[in-house]
């Protein structure tokens, strides 16, 4: 009993620091969705009218980067990221059409904006733009919005996570043909393909497993809880019913389900037909299994120090986040202040009296995202 106390002792004051440093921090973004108002953030928003939502024109220090069934504009000074980023967007690309069981995104616009505020300017006209998320989609209009800053924190989002989050929003709603899914399975889906935050919702689902308070689903499909915390588990059990349903030994019956609902068929529906059981006996397997896999633990190890070791795992992932946000954000200010200057000793080189008998046409219109000379009125790249 002695031994059991010590340890329970030294669980909750490890649980205490991981809180207190927790609060320091901030609550990574998930445990924070709901701070918008009432109603949780949506990071998916409906055009009801696409045809007349127009994108508007660029930034002059914008590029296009054309890779057939992506198109990405982004500023010049981060062209190398935008590579990066859609090497990893063909391969996620591939793994999504594998999950669905069909091809999907055929064409996507995606543009990246140097900051939240940004984001509105190259927004499709008339259509709303959350002022809380890093990321945006707009599946009817097959368009992606990214910031390069995040709107709560001003530090710099993982890029390729937020892509992946919004591009299965996409993929997902073409794949059942624009028509109505649950936000538990919507939201499911994205956070389950992005691998976001594992580990805090990992100790979100097994808090709320262990303590008896999950969420049935048909309340998640009315709509997500509001409180802070809840609306974490939420996101984690909607994750996490979605890997349920996309387990190996049913993943031809998840692209099934997928092909029905693009028939406009009632979901919970589609889902019986799939599965060969309703809605509501899924739910029960789910629950069993997740008791199986969480209930043992804490009866091995101590609820209190599995609690402060997922804990524990969630702030030191937290903190590397952050520190690898910070280190982009400098990153990038150095290249946008390095391709600012050569701008500038490109245009002072030319004088005052050459420049004024110059075309708009011969100053260049972006910021060159790479080292450039000016020799004989001709501009070369520095290799």
């Amino acid at each position: 009993m002695n031994g059991q106390t010590t340890r329970g002792s030294l669980a909750w004051r490890l649980f205490l620091c991981c809180c207190a440093v927790l609060v320091g921090l901030g609550w990574p973004s998930a445990a924070r969705a709901g701070d918008s108002g009432d109603t949780p953030p949506r990071d998916e928003i409906l055009v009801m009218q696409p045809a007349a939502a127009k994108l508007p024109a660029l930034p002059a220090d914008f590029i296009r980067m054309d890779h057939g069934w992506m198109e990405l504009d982004l500023p010049s000074s981060v062209r190398e990221r935008g590579e990066t980023l859609l090497r990893e967007a063909d391969e996620f690309r591939g793994r999504l059409a594998g999950d669905f069981g069909q091809p999907v995104l055929e064409h996507v616009v995606v543009r990246i904006a140097r900051s939240p505020d940004q984001m509105v300017a190259l927004a499709p006209e008339g259509v709303q733009v959350p002022d809380y998320a890093a990321g945006v989609a707009y599946p009817a209009l097959h368009t992606v919005l990214l910031a390069l800053q995040a709107p709560d924190t001003w530090e710099a989002p993982d890029l390729a996570e937020v892509l992946k989050h919004e591009l299965s929003h996409v993929a997902l709603s073409e794949a059942v043909a624009f028509h109505h899914v649950p936000r538990w399975f919507d939201e499911g889906v994205a956070i389950r393909e992005s691998g976001e935050s594992p580990y805090m919702r990992t100790k979100a689902l097994w808090d709320a497993t262990v303590g008896h308070r999950l969420l049935p689903l048909p309340d998640l499909d009315r709509g997500f809880p509001s409180d802070h915390y809840e609306v974490t588990e939420a996101y984690a059990e909607s994750a996490d019913f979605v890997r349920f349903l996309m387990r190996d030994t049913d993943r031809a019956r998840f692209g099934s389900l997928l092909q029905k609902a693009r028939s406009g068929m009632p979901f919970d529906r589609t889902l019986e037909d799939a599965y060969g059981v309703d809605v509501r006996k899924l739910e029960y397997e789910w629950r069993e299994e997740l008791t199986r896999r969480f209930g043992i633990i804490p009866t091995l190890t101590g609820g209190g120090l599995l609690w402060a070791v997922m804990t524990a795992l969630a702030v030191a992932a937290w903190i590397k986040k952050r520190r690898r946000a910070k280190a982009k954000l400098a990153e990038w200010a150095k290249e946008e202040a390095e391709a600012d200057a050569v701008m500038a000793s490109a245009r002072a080189s030319r004088g005052p009296t050459i420049a004024a008998t110059m075309g708009d046409e011969d100053v260049p219109s972006r910021v060159p995202s790479i080292p450039v000379v000016e020799h004989d009125g001709r501009w070369h790249t520095l290799h």
